[in-house]
């Protein structure tokens, strides 16, 4: 979010392995030596792989990104040594041998190992905390052989082949791939032809079968080599050994084409399943005065000062559509109905903002509280991740879904999707520019302000450092360059969000999203106190609702990739 690069693209900037300092009211809580409070040991499961495979899983994901052939060589090798042990000896006969292990922290080891959350929650065991070693001796006979045997050979799909060259016709090749594993038939076999130049009747020594094949085996850098090349020749023929390798290139460059093909898809042939055209059509033409000024408040003080606000805004412009997303981790369902009802007493929609992350405790909870949910009346409900739709189905179906911008819609295809998958209304992504929006012709909620999420993590650094309280507070990471991020424990759903350091803002830029018409209009309020949040409301609306010519934003704001997007 800070550094232009977005995860959603697999450009990761890899914050989460930078030191941060802890701190709560201006005091440290973390050691000098233990800094690394977001990096996490590295998964290794090779002792509850049996587990695993009899969960049901049929592939197994090797991370690669950003790592070292020899790496991902050594890597794949030793879990599909242990994969194997398994399918041929059961539990009984599996086990893991020191040295496999020894092998996998020489290849890499950030400050030890874990097995993730599979087992457990989270918890301090799982986080590196010190400095990786400056210096460590590396075993150079293992990566040795492992640069021999996988890195430095090359291995390449083999191939059959035919060519017919004869005096007068345009020289042909050949080239069939199979499938490795399957049989030659005519469902698994790609074959591709292609004609070259004429061969000329040789005027002194015509060329023989050993020479042509020789010259066509010569595959060079392409993925393919020849296992077998038949080569028939009829007449005394002469063929430059250009158009041979001209020939030779055109067939590999078909093949190598031909067998990617299939894993592509062409966008214009992407249609909507039947039935789901309802939800999939082209953007509505949003009239300004239907568009909403909504906003998602994370406290009582906020909600207060957000309702005394739009009340007032109501009573001179009835027509006005108003909303406000109560944010679950911070209200309790208790409160639902009421919050409901003072929002619809003043002429206000109200929504329930989901969590961000949906787990076990999440799911519980709702379910544990579901018909005080459906019986509160809310008029939409918004959903942040991709396992709440589902649930929401199931379990409340009539309501009304709204998906934040952790549903990622980057164009309208992803948008179409979204719908299909249940969204009444999407939350444009917040790592676009203006011009991305424009031109994918989004027409969602847009974010005008607020600090957004950097990260939302199962890691509580609260529980890294002092213990489990079991309450919500208010902690900050200071970065090496001196910027502090706001760190919310957030105990209901147990997990945290760090925040960032300066509130998104686009005030002063009214006019370029009028362009975009968004659906809806929102503001995010977190740490702010409930008459910093009025200050700001009213300024927004101001400009954004009525029209007015304000002061541009002054002091600590970020336009966020409104302006830049992102790599």
């Amino acid at each position: 979010l800070i550094g232009g690069r977005s995860g959603n693209r697999g450009r990761c900037a890899q914050t989460c392995r930078l030191p941060f300092d802890v701190l709560r009211d201006g005091k440290y809580l973390n050691r000098k030596d233990e800094k690394y409070v977001l990096s996490l040991k590295d998964l290794c499961s090779l002792d509850i792989l049996p587990d695993i495979l009899d969960a049901g899983v049929c592939s197994l994901k090797i991370e690669g990104r950003m790592k070292s052939p020899r790496y991902t060589a050594g890597v794949v090798s030793i879990y599909r040594k242990y994969v194997d042990r398994y399918l041929e000896y059961g539990r009984d006969g599996y086990y893991v041998e020191a040295a496999d292990r020894r092998t996998l922290l020489e290849l890499f080891d950030r400050g030890g190992q874990s097995e993730g959350y599979y087992k457990i929650h989270n918890g301090r065991d799982m986080v590196v905390l010190k400095e990786k070693p400056a210096f460590k001796e590396t075993d150079q006979e293992l990566f040795s052989f492992l640069d021999k045997t996988y890195v430095e050979s090359v291995k390449k799909v083999r191939v059959r082949g035919r060519a017919y060259l004869e005096v007068g016709k345009p020289a042909r090749l050949e080239a069939e791939m199979i499938a490795e594993g399957r049989k030659a038939d005519a469902g698994n076999a790609i074959i591709c032809r292609c004609e070259g130049d004429i061969p000329e009747e040789a005027k002194n020594a015509p060329m023989d079968e050993e020479r042509i094949r020789k010259q066509l085996m010569k595959t060079g850098d392409s993925p393919f080599e020849f296992e077998k090349l038949d080569v028939l020749i009829r007449g005394n023929v002469f063929i430059p050994i250009q158009s041979l390798n001209r020939l030779r290139r055109s067939v590999l460059e078909e093949l190598e084409k031909r067998s990617a093909e299939k894993y592509y898809r062409d966008p214009a042939e992407i249609v909507l399943e039947q039935g789901d055209t309802a939800k999939a059509v082209a953007p509505i033409d949003i009239k300004e005065e239907a568009m909403e000024f909504t906003a998602l408040v994370n406290s009582h003080d906020q909600l207060t000062e957000t309702i005394s606000f739009m009340k007032d805004k109501k009573k001179g412009m009835p027509t006005r559509r108003f909303g406000i997303y109560i944010a679950s981790e911070e209200f309790k369902a208790e409160l639902y109905r009421e919050i409901v009802t003072a929002c619809h007493e003043a002429g206000i929609f109200c929504y329930l903002m989901m969590p961000r992350i949906f787990r076990m405790e999440a799911e519980n909870y709702f379910k544990k509280n579901i018909e005080l949910l459906r019986q509160a009346g809310f008029d939409a409900v918004g959903v942040p991740s991709m396992e709440e739709p589902g649930f929401l189905k199931e379990q409340y179906p009539d309501i009304r879904q709204y998906f934040d911008f952790g549903m990622y819609t980057f164009n309208h295809l992803a948008e179409n999707a979204m719908m299909r998958y249940g969204a009444d209304r999407t939350t444009i992504p917040v790592e676009l520019n203006a011009r991305e929006i424009e031109e994918a012709g989004l027409k969602g909620e847009l974010i005008i302000y607020g600090y957004l999420p950097m990260m939302v993590s199962a890691q509580c650094i609260r529980r890294t450092e002092e213990g489990c309280s079991g309450k919500p507070e208010l902690l900050y990471l200071k970065d090496r360059k001196g910027k502090s991020f706001p760190v919310r424990n957030q105990c209901r759903f147990c997990y945290n969000t760090i925040y960032n350091e300066s509130p998104l803002s686009l005030k002063g830029l009214s006019q370029e999203i009028k362009k975009i018409s968004p659906s809806a209009l929102r503001l995010n309020f977190t740490i702010e106190s409930g008459k910093e949040t009025g200050k700001i409301l009213r300024a927004f609306y101001e400009e954004f609702a009525e029209g007015k010519n304000t002061e541009p934003p002054t002091g600590n704001f970020t336009r966020g990739h409104f302006k830049r997007g992102v790599e």
